[in-house]
């Protein structure tokens, strides 16, 4: 087995490689505004790492998001692009649910990242493996009481610290933590993955206008 993984549904463009065992490489850089342009680079960068040709790769694993439309599809739309290449699956893991991973707590917490708008894009979980309520997308106030006493981890809390004091670690996804709970998943039988389609959770800020003038000549 040889996965690769990555996400782009936040500011953290990370790409990684787990053999089935162990990740063997990984990059990450936070950067909100550069998906499309650091991706493929990190992509090379782990490959060259581990001494692997892409060739190798067994499976693709892939954050759906929940994120914003213009980041999380460049993830998609290249894991889409390689599994065509290679002739290999796409695995769609849900993006909170690598952050969920990666903090490693064993008791009920919460997953926040931020969703801009002044919102943050939310789920919770019983421990790091077992998501208890479906994605979805609030603002901090409107949840505050619901996760009132809980840990929340993600970027999404260390921006509202008024309505989720007690922040912790990770703050940006890791494909290293997605790849890893990728691998646990295939092992136990394959179950558990999500079809690789993007999970926005409302509508893009693009719209057409309504009663737009029309001015072609008739």
């Amino acid at each position: 087995m040889l996965l690769l993984a990555m996400d782009t549904a936040t500011p953290a463009v990370t790409v990684a490689l787990h053999d089935g065992e162990a990740v063997v490489a990984s990059s990450g850089q936070v950067d909100a505004r550069r998906h499309g342009e650091l991706l493929l680079p990190a992509v090379d960068r782990v490959l060259n790492e581990a001494g692997l040709k892409l060739d190798a790769v067994t499976g693709i694993v892939v954050g759906v998001g929940p994120g914003p439309y213009t980041g999380l599809r460049v993830g998609l739309v290249t894991a889409a692009a390689f599994s065509s290449a290679l002739g290999v699956p796409v695995h769609g893991l849900c993006t909170l649910d690598g952050l969920a991973y990666a903090s490693g707590i064993d008791e009920p917490f919460a997953v926040a990242t931020d969703a801009r708008r002044k919102e943050v894009y939310w789920a919770r979980y019983d421990d790091s493996r077992t998501r208890v309520t479906d994605a979805a997308v609030d603002r901090p106030a409107e949840i505050a009481e619901r996760l009132a006493g809980l840990p929340v981890v993600g970027a999404g809390a260390r921006l509202y610290p008024e309505a989720f004091p007690d922040a912790r670690d990770p703050e940006h996804q890791s494909a290293a933590a997605l790849a890893a709970l990728a691998a646990e998943r295939l092992a136990a039988g394959g179950g558990g993955f999500l079809d690789p389609l993007p999970m926005y959770l409302r509508r893009p800020d693009a719209q057409v206008p309504k009663n737009y003038k029309v001015v072609t000549p008739k």
